[in-house]
């Protein structure tokens, strides 16, 4: 079985508000990453995570979206690897592999979710990714102090997919260690297991800012071949 887990439990402090409820076409931003996994091919049930205090708006927005999934909504810890954590424990007896979502992109092409799933089961685990473009500069106190070279940089994104054993067992082994990490695949690089990388090849923002939403507005307007 293949799981997809959102990750929705955070509280949006970059932005002030909420962000997965701001409305975007009709939809919560969280609603319309939720139909990109509920509409993928390679997704049997979705797993989301959330705030307790968040459970009837999640249960009232279900019935909007026009699902085809089975779904559980599960409440999330202090931290994003207790959030993910208490996911991995939800998920359907039976389940190999996990795809780990923010619940914050909203414009996943269905292309990359297929294409992390299946490159996990032929690598255990992938992260979808982007080449950095930019010229990156190490800035101190406003000021730039360094150019970093970017040969061999990448923006990490999600989908992140594993095989159920080997996440389970790296965040078991973090959580018994006391280290503390935001990122999933950093949890399989501190107990040796090697992570690829799946580019993107269409936009996948993540919304952490008000100056976002015009972007994610129009990327959602006018999908790319990829969505």
């Amino acid at each position: 079985m293949k799981v997809a887990m959102l990750v929705a439990a955070g509280t949006g402090t970059r932005m002030g508000t909420d962000k997965l409820w701001l409305n975007v076409d009709g939809l919560p931003i969280v609603g319309h990453a939720w139909r990109r996994y509920d509409g993928s091919s390679e997704v049997d049930a979705i797993v989301l995570v959330i705030r307790p205090e968040k459970r009837e708006a999640f249960e009232a927005l279900a019935p909007r979206l026009g699902l085809n999934k089975p779904f559980k909504l599960v409440e999330g810890g202090q931290e994003r690897q207790d959030s993910v954590w208490s996911g991995l424990n939800a998920c359907p007896s039976g389940t190999r592999w996990v795809a780990i979502a923010d619940a914050a992109r909203p414009c996943t092409a269905s292309q990359l979710i297929e294409d992390c799933y299946r490159q996990a089961q032929a690598h255990g685990a992938v992260v979808a990714a982007s080449r950095v473009t930019d010229t990156l500069k190490r800035v101190t106190d406003s000021e730039i102090s360094d150019t970093v070279d970017r040969d061999g940089l990448w923006a990490v994104q999600t989908p992140q997919v594993f095989s159920f054993e080997l996440i389970f067992k790296a965040l078991e082994q973090v959580r018994g260690s006391g280290y503390s990490f935001t990122d999933d695949t950093a949890a399989c690089q501190h107990v040796g297991i090697p992570v690829r990388v799946v580019e993107s090849g269409a936009p996948n923002p993540k919304v952490t800012f008000p100056g976002d939403l015009p972007y994610i507005r129009w990327l959602l307007a006018n999908p790319t071949e990829d969505a």
